[in-house]
């Protein structure tokens, strides 16, 4: 960031506390902005899954706040392996992780909880304020006012929607209604760590009948684990209970240590939800308000890039507001920067969606021609804050 640069905001108020609206303000604070969060949750809990970290959003990570990396690397597990298994166990095929060699950095995957917690620590206490929903704001030429539940408002030069995929800033901003399902339903806890069933150091990737199933190592003892289906009908379970009780009859057939671990969850420790995206946007800024992360460009876990696209997000706003001459100019290119990118992004994520519930050799063919294409995979992982050419496009044009 240029030393002769100053930022076109003074304060600026964050809507959402998770790992997006914390980077972004510390980002912002380290440049002199009296940035501020606010999350509708009434305190921090254990809750959120697993998280995967890739070389790209951990080095925005790194330019956002040195040796923030190291803490999250020693807080969780770094991937060495990826073995893809059959339901009843059978491995088809086990690759080694190339991310270090390739790219510089391995691979991190840590509990969503941690990794808030982490980021959380990094800010003053006093900047960050739960039980805060937002419900509404209001802007001017000089400034946005939000309103909250709690009867509260907050003035500021700049309001920042980082409230995911439901984004109440979105639905303000923009109105464009209620996110896509794209047809797989999903289950997901975090557990104590069980090695007989995942090895240290190794992703395990379990395919069924229009089934999957994910494990994660999380660290410090803990494991994740992700199921999903193939549901036409996006319709939740009533209670927590009816939830476990769902996900164990759709897993009915499967080897009988994975049933054992679903079946000695907690139930409230399980996350129902359906997978889903939104269309593109062409843009997220009006005025004094700007989106970031999944309230501007959801997109499906297939790719593992809506945390760390969301932590290039940040870095590349900070960036914007410290070096151009006015809030209008620096949003704009805030814009020319990510949305592009991150349309690419968010098709290829709702493309691997479906190609996980194809036959396995299919599945691995075109698994192959997605996921293991190296261009593609060089202009993602490569993105490196420090060098001018992670503004480069990628050559084709998301089509979703």
């Amino acid at each position: 960031m240029r030393e002769t640069s100053k930022p076109v905001v003074k304060k600026v108020a964050i809507i959402g506390a998770g790992p997006g609206g914390l980077a972004t303000a510390i980002a912002l604070r380290k440049q002199g902005i009296d940035a501020h969060v606010y999350d509708k949750a009434k305190e921090f809990r254990p809750v959120g899954a697993g998280v995967g970290l890739h070389p790209n959003g951990l080095r925005c990570l790194d330019a956002i706040k040195p040796g923030i990396v190291y803490i999250l690397k020693r807080s969780g597990c770094q991937v060495d392996k990826v073995t893809l298994k059959t339901s009843t166990g059978e491995t088809i095929r086990t690759n080694e992780s190339t991310m270090m060699r390739k790219y510089g950095q391995a691979t991190l995957t840590i509990w969503w909880w941690r990794l808030q917690q982490i980021l959380a620590s990094e800010l003053p206490a006093e900047v960050i304020h739960l039980n805060h929903r937002c419900i509404d704001f209001e802007q001017n030429k000089n400034s946005v006012i939000t309103q909250f539940e709690n009867g509260k408002t907050v003035e500021s030069d700049l309001l920042i929607g980082a409230d995911g995929v439901n984004s109440t800033v979105r639905e303000i901003l923009i109105g464009d209604g209620q996110p896509r399902y794209l047809g797989s339903m999903s289950w997901r806890a975090v557990v104590n760590y069980q090695e007989e069933l995942l090895p240290p150091n190794e992703v395990i990737v379990m395919n069924g009948e229009k089934t999957i199933l994910f494990l994660l190592n999380l660290g410090e003892g803990d494991m994740y684990w992700g199921a999903r289906k193939l549901l036409p009908d996006s319709t939740l379970s009533s209670t927590f209970a009816e939830a476990k009780s769902r996900v164990l009859r759709e897993f009915t057939n499967w080897m009988e240590p994975v049933r054992e671990m679903i079946a000695k969850t907690d139930p409230e420790r399980i996350l129902e939800g359906p997978i889903c995206d939104r269309l593109p946007l062409k843009q997220w800024s009006y005025g004094r308000v700007t989106l970031l992360g999944d309230a501007a460009h959801p997109m499906a876990p297939s790719v593992g890039q809506g945390t760390n696209t969301t932590f290039e997000d940040a870095y590349e706003l900070a960036e914007c507001l410290y070096n151009f001459p006015d809030l209008q100019t620096a949003l704009t290119n805030y814009e020319k920067r990510r949305i592009q990118r991150t349309e690419v992004i968010q098709t290829r994520s709702a493309e691997g969606e479906k190609r996980y519930y194809q036959p396995n050799q299919q599945t691995n063919q075109q698994s192959q021609q997605l996921f293991e294409e190296e261009e593609f995979q060089d202009w993602l992982y490569d993105y490196d804050p420090k060098s001018e050419s992670r503004l480069k496009p990628w050559k084709e044009t998301a089509v979703v």
